[in-house]
C-alpha cells in the first residue's frame, strides 16, 4: 500500500465557510488525495502527535492563530516538525503551516510590515525556483489565494526563497530539499477566497482596504493548486 500524508491541522475556517468542511479536507481533495490516503491530527486541540514512521509526508494547515503567541500545542507541533524535517521526511507548510516550519528550524515570523494580503495576489518566482521540484516549469507570474497578517521576516538558516508578492516578500521558500512552506493557500478554490474575503469585510474596511473590489478580483488559481499536488508526487517519489 501507498503511505499515507499525514495532515497536521491548526485550525478550522472561518465559522461562515465550515459547512464546506474543515482544512483538512479542502488540502486533501486540491492534493488529490483519497480519504484513506490522509490521516488528520489536530494538534490545536491537542491531540498526540504520531510516531513518523510510515507516512509519504507531512501538509500542515493554515490556521486563524498567530505563530508569535507561542501556544503549547503550537510549540510541540513546531518542535515535532523540526525533528522531522532534519530526519528527512517531507514537510509542506501552508500559511500557519509556512511559518510553523520555518519558526521550527530557526526562522522569525512577525506580523507583516504590509499589513494584511487578502484574495487573489500574484505570485513571483525569483529565477533559482526554475530549479526547484515544486515550481520548475510554472509560469514566473501566477495567482494564487492568501490571507493572512504574518510573514515570514527572516527564513531559517538553509532556506532559500523562491517566490514573493507585492505585500510579502517570502510566498513560499525550500529549507534544503525536504522541507516547503507557502504563504499562500493552494487548498483554496475562488469560492472559498470569496467566502474569506465576505467573512472579513469589517476588518478590510477597518484597514482601509475595499472588500468589494477584492471580492471582485478573485479568479481561479490553478498553478496554485499544481504546487500542492506536486509536493505529493515528490513525496512519494522519495519512497
Amino acid at each position: 500500500m501507498t503511505p499515507p500524508f499525514l495532515i497536521l491541522q491548526t485550525g478550522r475556517p472561518v465559522d461562515s465557510m465550515r459547512r464546506h468542511g474543515g482544512f483538512p479536507h479542502w488540502i486533501r481533495v486540491a492534493a488529490g488525495l483519497h480519504r484513506d490516503e490522509a490521516v488528520v491530527i489536530d494538534v490545536q486541540e491537542g491531540e498526540p502527535l504520531p510516531r513518523p514512521h510510515g507516512f509519504a509526508g507531512v501538509i500542515v494547515t493554515g490556521s486563524a492563530a498567530m505563530v508569535t503567541e507561542r501556544a503549547p500545542w503550537s510549540e510541540r507541533a513546531a518542535e515535532w516538525l523540526r525533528e522531522r524535517a532534519h530526519e528527512g521526511l517531507p514537510l509542506f507548510g501552508i500559511c500557519y503551516g509556512h511559518q510553523l516550519i520555518a519558526h521550527a528550524l530557526g526562522g522569525e515570523v512577525r506580523d507583516n510590515p504590509a499589513g494584511r494580503e487578502m484574495g487573489t495576489v500574484h505570485v513571483e518566482l525569483h529565477p533559482h525556483a526554475a530549479d526547484d521540484p515544486l515550481f520548475a516549469g510554472l509560469p514566473a507570474r501566477f495567482p494564487a489565494q492568501a490571507t493572512h497578517l504574518q510573514t515570514v521576516a527572516r527564513p531559517p538558516e538553509g532556506a532559500v526563497v523562491l517566490a514573493r508578492s507585492a505585500r510579502d516578500g517570502c510566498q513560499a521558500y525550500r529549507w534544503r530539499d525536504s522541507a516547503w512552506g507557502v504563504q499562500f493557500h493552494p487548498e483554496f478554490s475562488a469560492r472559498h477566497m470569496r467566502g474569506y474575503v465576505r467573512a472579513r469585510r469589517e476588518a478590510l474596511h477597518r484597514e482601509g482596504l475595499d472588500p468589494h473590489a477584492t471580492e471582485r478580483g478573485v479568479s481561479a488559481a490553478p498553478h496554485a493548486r499544481r504546487v500542492l499536488r506536486r509536493f505529493v508526487r515528490h513525496a512519494r517519489s522519495r519512497r
